[in-house]
């Protein structure tokens, strides 16, 4: 079984004999199997006329249980504060979350699911898991733990400490 990046690597072989492109290896699957996994589920929230970034921000809330004040949710989303302010106002205009200002600190923006919010969200979740299960029919259930393992340990020797 072969994918594109061996064709990749054997070119690299062709010209460079002895260059270690075992970096390569990994960084270029990474890479190509992101962008088509957030293909996977981009289709499947399409088809539920929703954007995966408008779910993500929804899951958040969801799965926290509680209003978020905007850092927070920034954090949690893992997006920029500024990126967030657009998305909430998109997701209000929607109707699928509130946000107002915290009463003893007016710096303080609070984020809360409407009850549409809170649904929408609810519904969709069973299907998105389903989703991401199909995606990954390929792994055992054995493969999937060992890669979540790795790239958990990958993800932490970047940086990426999940706060």
């Amino acid at each position: 079984m072969s994918d594109a990046v061996d064709r990749i690597l054997g070119q690299w072989a062709s010209v460079r004999p002895g260059l270690d492109v075992s970096a390569m290896a990994v960084v270029g699957r990474v890479s190509r199997a992101s962008r088509l996994l957030e293909r996977g589920v981009k289709a499947y929230f399409e088809e539920h006329g929703l954007e995966a970034w408008e779910f993500d921000v929804l899951a958040t809330l969801l799965r926290a249980d509680r209003t978020l004040c905007m850092s927070d949710l920034a954090g949690a989303a893992m997006v920029s504060s500024a990126a967030l302010t657009n998305r909430i106002d998109r997701l209000v205009a929607k109707g699928l979350v509130t946000r107002a200002t915290a009463e003893d600190n007016r710096r303080l923006v609070l984020v809360t699911l409407t009850d549409e919010g809170r649904r929408l969200a609810t519904g969709l979740l069973d299907g998105h898991v389903a989703n991401e299960q199909r995606l990954l029919d390929g792994l055992t259930p054995a493969e999937r733990d060992q890669l979540a393992a790795l790239l958990r340990k990958l993800l932490s020797s970047l940086g990426d400490t999940g706060l």
